[in-house]
């Protein structure tokens, strides 16, 4: 099966949601944040194909941030069984700020990885249907 997955990360996709349904996509969309203004450097994304929940939003959601000048980036992944996010190198560089349409989300601590890691981290979002990444670390934030 071939999974789609609606993205957001610019002020038009409040209206219309952009998608992605290949790995050259993914690729595209890390690419496009690595080279935006920081004020647009974090993508919120939704596997279609996963069940909503009763109130019609979706059961799951990715963040997506990365880092074009420090190469790094960072993943918040909810679902029903908790938030996560990355757990990066030992030594952080405290909490980090990602951006959607101008709106930060703090990180704590540690939650940065290199953007080799975020790209195969999200490419496996894709193809499993909207799973959490395997191929990452996860820690549990004290705050979120």
């Amino acid at each position: 099966m071939q999974y789609l997955i609606d993205a957001y990360y610019r002020k038009e996709h409040a209206e219309e949601r952009a998608t992605l349904d290949t790995l050259a996509g993914v690729d595209a969309l890390i690419d496009t944040l690595l080279t935006g203004p920081a004020s647009q450097n974090l993508a919120e994304l939704h596997c279609v194909q996963r069940k909503p929940l009763p109130s019609g939003f979706p059961d799951h959601e990715l963040l997506v941030g990365v880092d074009g000048k420090r190469q790094v980036g960072v993943l918040g992944f909810m679902d029903a069984e908790g938030n996560v996010v990355t757990l990066g190198a030992l030594e952080g560089r405290g909490e980090v700020s990602y951006c959607i349409v101008g709106n930060p989300t703090e990180f704590p601590d540690r939650s940065e990885v290199p953007v080799s890691l975020i790209r195969q981290a999200v490419k496996e979002f894709l193809t499993s249907g909207g799973q959490r990444p395997t191929c990452v670390q996860w820690q549990v934030p004290e705050f979120w």
